[in-house]
């Protein structure tokens, strides 16, 4: 089922694994580009509100919400690395993509990379944007397994963003670099996100899952060398939450790699400078 008027991204809604989708779609030809979220507090009219219309200009574009986020349905399953990975591949066959471009942002460039390494065979190309699977350090170290696993921290973090925009705006500011980045459109958007039922809930479940006292659960370091599709690899420099070496290391251990380390860049680039990703990524794909 689809909806939507006039030259914008237009809304389907699939069903994937049993679960209710909800899928922006735009381009009428050229070669297919999936664009996937990150998680937190995210959805794909968030991560990428202006890079679909661009790139619908030579593809066709497809950015879903990942389950739990979004206008997907919330379903109360485990959110392992393993279950995005999975259900990427169910994803691209409700859309009817044999092989299709992958981009992903954070928790999405996971999935994708877990994905091509998975199923190259899917993959036309892959762009990894400040993403997660490339190390195995916790963020904070010991702390960060702390704040992740002690009782009642995440309810009470989404609590106090779901009553307060400024609470909104501050935790915005710790994934940009230039605070200016952040504008009232922005909090107003996160702060739509916040408020409906069930948000957070996801990205809980799959901090709790990946965050072990010894290390991340999913590290794909050790593999990059068997990615053989090309990559393209955007980091910020400044970004605080995915370390910027990891995307070097990244580069150095994939073959066929190009590394973007874009200046006074947080964990958002394409909010942050979105011209200039929407540059990068076009000539990419």
């Amino acid at each position: 089922m689809t909806s939507g008027a006039g030259r914008g991204p237009k809304t389907t809604w699939l069903e994937v694994e049993r679960l209710r989708i909800r899928c922006f779609t735009a381009g009428a030809s050229g070669p297919p580009v999936l664009l996937l979220h990150g998680g937190g507090i995210d959805s794909a009219s968030f991560s990428y509100k202006h890079a679909i219309e661009p790139l619908a200009l030579d593809h066709r574009v497809f950015a879903p919400d990942w389950p739990g986020y979004g206008e997907s349905e919330r379903p109360d399953v485990e959110h392992t690395m393993e279950f995005y990975v999975g259900l990427l591949g169910s994803l691209m066959d409700a859309l009817r993509l044999e092989r299709a471009s992958l981009i992903g942002i954070s928790l999405g460039g996971g999935a994708a990379l877990g994905f091509a390494l998975r199923s190259p065979q899917r993959v036309e190309r892959l762009a990894l944007v400040d993403s997660y699977g490339l190390g195995d350090e916790v963020p904070w170290g010991r702390l960060g397994y702390l704040l992740v696993h002690a009782p009642l921290v995440d309810d009470l973090t989404y609590a106090l963003l779901r009553r307060s925009r400024r609470m909104v705006r501050w935790s915005l500011y710790n994934v940009v670099h230039d605070r200016r980045a952040v504008t009232d459109e922005m909090v107003e958007e996160i702060y739509r996100l916040v408020n409906k039922p069930g948000a957070g809930h996801a990205f809980t479940s799959f901090q709790k899952n990946e965050v072990g006292w010894n290390g991340l659960h999913t590290s794909y370091a050790d593999r990059l060398h068997e990615v053989k599709v090309p990559v393209l690899i955007v980091h910020g420099a400044n970004d605080a939450v995915v370390p910027v070496a990891w995307a070097r290391r990244a580069h150095e251990r994939i073959a066929n790699s190009e590394l973007r380390v874009l200046p006074d860049c947080g964990h958002m680039p394409s909010r942050e400078y979105p011209e200039e990703f929407n540059r990068i990524i076009g000539r990419f794909v």
